[in-house]
């Protein structure tokens, strides 16, 4: 056995667990791991400017590839409580991140001494396990717990909490010996895959709901196969968005009240079986559940058991891994190609045809030229600009919405979002941990002015670090999304950014922050762009700029203050504010032309 202190130990276990891409900001209480990641050299480290910054890039290069387990570090008392937020938008997506925090001395834990506060307490609801540690014989334990978990069923995040002395207390450890734990996660039976080809034989209009789980078991080959074997659409949801290209011709579209394309959302009103894999009905999926359950039979495949009939009781449910279930049922349905007739699925040909048809119908325009300029246009050009090998990151607001009813995505870890928690600001750290866990790929963050001012300050991180990637922020100085929900008071109420900058001059002078000056006394590249049809060029321009300086490249965007983005309160009913495509040159980049027949209705 070797003689060592606690964090000596951490720092071989991170390593040998393949956890060696942290972020985060030292602190007197966190000091001594921070020396031994010193002394040990190959435990990578960003410095943020705010610890909540640090465990949105964790949760970002968490995301950014399978495997990949991001780390955040903070201090005692303050750096913890700004992690939660964090935590919880990593808990919510279902994504292992691992939060260590430095503490007070044990025995002063209950004397309210110094930045000292029960953080495993606090962080307990929205980790898988939160815990102090009050032993250092403990430390090593403890953390192969931690990553087990963490990979394990549901993933999900830890937070380790390290009072100063148990970090430097001496243990006997052999890093040699040390294993991780096995992954445990549930698997689908050969007889619960039957179950689900009986009910498609019995179906007409079979649908697979795509969720994230498949994202997350590495199975996206593994979807698409089985959908090519049966010939069933798949509709992606917001995570799970890329699991099958969205110009695949079983890609039914995006199904939902906000986050969705009209074609997606018929597809799924004409759908009389729903297969969800690795998803979790979200409400802003589902809109209004009567309509959404109306004539249709569910199955139910999850990781976690008690998400089936969280939401509502789907006609059968099973508790497994994403890439397990589409395993048993790969070979179920192969078995049942080469067996007899009589068990061979139907085919469902006519009906994908159906739905890759309907992907050239009621297009939303995009192609306008108003000044100022309308948020549909900036899609269309980012769909030119940056073509199928881009990541997109984002959040949430109007920007998020619209990017997802008009982007398109043709890969999985390609559109990477915080989709349930949603938190504000979250978009730019997340974007520097993805362009981390992406080198030499192109990242580009989507912001509306108010996520984007929200963490503006870690800009700094990837120009201190050289961490490269473009951030379109569509600017109407307005919290747009909220302003849209207040339509319904009939108010206009505290959610204007606009004010006269004095500083500033030109057309967007009236705009309040000039982000382009912030951008650049953060050590960024940065450019405005007032025309819609210089945004090619500026998003051009951005690119060269990233390539050449190896720092984030700021494109804002000035559109017109008002703009209410297609949504609704059920599937059958969302509002449409803006007029429809009438002419395949209103839709350039739609991913299917409109159709001559649908553009004379």
């Amino acid at each position: 056995m070797t003689r060592m202190r606690a964090v000596d130990a951490i720092v071989l276990i991170l390593e040998k667990e393949g956890a060696t891409e942290t972020f985060g900001l030292p602190g007197a209480a966190i000091n001594p791991l921070y020396s031994a990641m010193r002394a040990h050299g190959g435990i990578r480290h960003t410095l943020a400017r705010h610890v909540e910054g640090a465990s949105h890039m964790a949760d970002g290069y968490t995301r950014a590839a399978a495997g990949n387990i991001g780390v955040c570090l903070g201090t005692s008392g303050p750096a913890g409580t700004d992690m939660i937020t964090g935590l919880y938008a990593a808990a919510a997506d279902s994504q292992p991140i691992l939060c260590i925090t430095g503490q007070a001395p044990v025995a002063v834990l209950d004397k309210e001494d110094f930045q000292a506060v029960d953080i495993a307490s606090i962080a307990a609801p929205v980790t898988k396990m939160a815990k102090t540690v009050l032993e250092a014989g403990q430390v090593p334990g403890v953390f192969q717990k931690a990553f087990g978990l963490m990979r394990s069923a549901r993933p999900g995040p830890v937070l380790i909490d390290l009072p100063i002395d148990v970090q430097q207390t001496e243990i006997d450890f052999d890093i040699d010996t040390y294993e991780p734990l096995p992954v445990e996660k549930p698997a689908a039976t050969s007889a619960q895959a039957e179950r689900i080809l009986d009910l498609i034989a019995e179906a007409k209009h079979p649908l697979i709901i795509a969720g994230g789980g498949i994202i997350n078991a590495d199975a996206s080959e593994r979807l698409v196969e089985f959908a090519e074997l049966t010939s069933i659409p798949v509709s992606p949801t917001l995570m799970g968005w890329g699991t099958i290209p969205d110009s695949h011709p079983l890609a039914a579209g995006m199904v939902g009240i906000q986050t969705h394309v009209r074609y997606g959302n018929a597809t799924f009103l004409d759908s009389d079986l729903v297969i969800g894999i690795g998803n979790r009905w979200a409400n802003r999926h589902t809109g209004d559940l009567e309509v959404y359950r109306r004539g249709r039979t569910f199955v139910h495949i999850d990781i976690e058991p008690t998400q089936i009939g969280r939401v509502f009781a789907p006609d059968y449910g099973v508790v497994s891994d994403a890439g397990a279930a589409l395993d048993a049922l790969l070979a179920a349905a192969r078995e049942r190609a080469a067996g007899p007739s009589e068990r061979a699925l139907p085919d469902f040909t006519e009906w994908a045809a159906q739905c890759t048809a309907r992907k050239s119908t009621e297009h939303r325009k995009t192609n306008y030229t108003e000044k100022p300029i309308k948020p549909q246009r900036v899609y269309q050009e980012m769909n030119s600009a940056f073509g199928e090998d881009v990541t997109y990151v984002s959040t949430i607001g109007l920007s998020q919405i619209a990017g997802a009813q008009m982007l398109h995505v043709y890969r999985p870890r390609h559109w990477i979002n915080a989709g349930q928690a949603g938190p504000l600001g979250w978009t730019g750290p997340a974007a520097l941990g993805v362009a981390t866990g992406k080198p030499g790929q192109t990242v580009v963050a989507l912001s509306g002015d108010y996520d984007f001012q929200f963490m503006i300050e870690e800009l700094a991180v990837g120009a201190q670090h050289r961490i490269p990637y473009v951030h379109v922020v569509v600017n109407n100085s307005y919290l747009g999304l909220i302003r849209q929900s207040q339509r319904g008071f009939e108010m206009d109420y505290q959610v204007s950014l606009a004010f006269d900058n004095i500083n500033s001059s030109g057309e967007s002078a009236g705009y309040g922050v000039d982000h382009v000056a912030v951008a650049q006394g953060l050590g960024c590249k940065a450019l405005r762009v007032e025309d819609p049809e210089l945004i090619g060029e500026g998003l051009r321009v951005a690119k060269e700029l990233m390539d050449e300086h190896q720092v984030p490249v700021v494109v804002e965007i000035i559109l017109e203050r008002v703009t209410n983005i297609s949504m609704g309160l059920a599937l059958d009913a969302i509002n449409e504010f803006d007029v429809l495509a009438q002419t395949p040159a209103d839709a350039p980049t739609a991913l299917t032309p409109l159709s001559e027949l649908a553009a004379t209705k």
